[in-house]
């Protein structure tokens, strides 16, 4: 591996680890990113890159990872009663919650979900089982997320490495 390899594969890498981070921060594209920083190192090394089966995985983990994300938080917020406001107000309160950090990430959806339920005129304990499941929606696709994140990177990184 020559030196502008190794550099190339560190940049990929690092903008990976941006992705990653994107899977937890609302606002940053996080599994697409990874995609991105593949493709690009695919385009800059050619043949010395990633080869073609290993990017038609990466982008079908993408596209599953889109999916379950989208999923996950629809399923978890209508499996405890929520209404279109709910997941609304989940987003909502993710977004807001970014500004306070990681407690904000977490708490923010749950807040967002039974406020905008609560308003809307539902009772606050319905309100409240509401939030709580588009909480648990926000996290397992955020979990689902990273999950895909951590293996497209690892795939992209072995692959790298074995055909140098």
């Amino acid at each position: 591996m020559s030196l502008e390899q190794i550099l190339g594969l560190l940049v990929a890498l690092a903008l990976m680890g941006v992705g990653l981070a994107g899977c937890v921060v609302p606002g940053l594209p996080g599994t697409p990113l990874v995609l991105i920083a593949a493709v690009a190192h695919r385009l800059w090394f050619g043949p010395a890159s990633v080869s073609n089966i290993i990017l038609a995985l990466l982008v079908l983990l993408t596209l599953i990872s889109l999916a379950l994300d989208y999923l996950a938080g629809v399923a978890g917020a209508r499996g405890f009663g929520a209404t279109w406001r709910g997941v609304l107000g989940a987003a909502v309160g993710a977004l807001i919650g970014l500004f306070f950090g990681p407690v904000g990430l977490l708490v923010g959806p749950f807040l967002g979900a039974t406020g905008f339920e609560w308003l809307s005129g539902r009772e606050f304990r319905q309100a409240g089982r509401a939030g709580f499941g588009a909480f648990l929606g926000m996290l397992g696709g955020a979990v689902g997320k990273v999950a895909c994140c951590l293996a497209m990177i690892g795939l992209f990184a072995a692959d790298v490495v074995w055909r140098s």
